[in-house]
């Protein structure tokens, strides 16, 4: 008997064979299959359903199962097709940068509001990765200034190529650096970060071992890049300006308590969609 997938030539048979082989190793078969095979036929999802009998090219059904084998050995779906979406923003990524994660679009949300359209602002955006924070910000506040900051060269490569595919390069400035390194001598009015935040021997890696190490793991308890974002952007804030941050869900109260050390002053944190504590922030005093 022929395997599934030597046997399948239309659409609807690379999906249900697809989808049959992926439920081992995702949550989302039916999802992963339709992604994978619109990239392989260069089409928008919704035309899958329309033409369930296409017929696929040679080297269309090649492409295709060459990416469903990757995806069955565990590299993410994002990264086969370097697209992902946030804040409604098509973005290239690729295996330099992390896949930006839909509960980062809570603090975006949270940093909007401290800042109306119509109040300028300055505004540094540290560990920028793909930009989808400084890019989702950007797309909102049009009179806003922006800098991006990353260690990796790569990343910031990925930030520009989608920053100038946005429409959105002329209010952004990339720079390579270490967290607060390049803002010093500067006022900022709002600094962001969603930096590494995992343990390093968090059991949870094993499933993120195709994403970037350095932009997951922060030390043994998750928390020594915030430690080190918490303690340098104090000084780098203008009065009653703000630091926000992601981190671990269960990091919440070790980030207030370093937040509240340092100096800042409303230390608050918010929970995500899942009811997780996912975000804090603190502000620094005017005095």
């Amino acid at each position: 008997m022929p395997d599934a997938m030597t046997a399948c030539n239309t659409v609807d048979q690379c999906l249900r064979a697809g989808e049959a082989r992926l439920t081992a190793v995702s949550e989302t078969p039916r999802l992963d299959a339709e992604v994978l095979l619109a990239h392989a036929l260069n089409w928008p999802r919704s035309r899958l359903y329309a033409y369930p009998e296409h017929t696929l090219a040679p080297d269309q059904r090649r492409q295709w199962q060459q990416r469903l084998n990757k995806r069955l050995a565990g590299i993410p779906v994002a990264y086969l097709c370097e697209h992902a979406e946030f804040w409604s923003l098509p973005l290239r990524v690729t295996p330099a940068t992390l896949i930006p994660r839909p509960e980062t679009e809570g603090l975006v949300e949270w940093a909007l509001a401290l800042g109306p359209s119509g109040a300028e602002r300055r505004v540094a955006d540290l560990g920028t990765g793909s930009g989808a924070i400084a890019l989702a910000l950007a797309k909102e506040r049009s009179d806003w200034q922006f800098t991006a900051v990353d260690i990796s060269t790569e990343a910031l490569n990925v930030a520009r190529h989608n920053a100038v595919q946005l429409g959105l390069s002329s209010h952004i400035h990339f720079i390579q650096g270490h967290w607060c390194q390049p803002l010093v001598g500067q006022a900022w009015d709002l600094i962001v970060s969603n930096p590494p935040y995992v343990a390093d021997a968090d059991p949870h890696l094993a499933a993120l071992h195709h994403e970037p190490a350095t932009a997951l793991c922060a030390g043994p308890d998750g928390l020594r890049c915030i430690r080190s974002i918490v303690a340098d952007a104090f000084h780098c804030l203008t009065a009653n300006g703000w630091l926000l941050l992601e981190h671990g869900w269960d990091q919440g109260p070790a980030v207030r308590k370093l937040l509240s050390s340092a100096g800042y002053v409303d230390v608050e944190t918010r929970r995500d969609l899942a009811g997780h504590e996912r975000t804090s922030a603190g502000r620094r005093p005017e005095t």
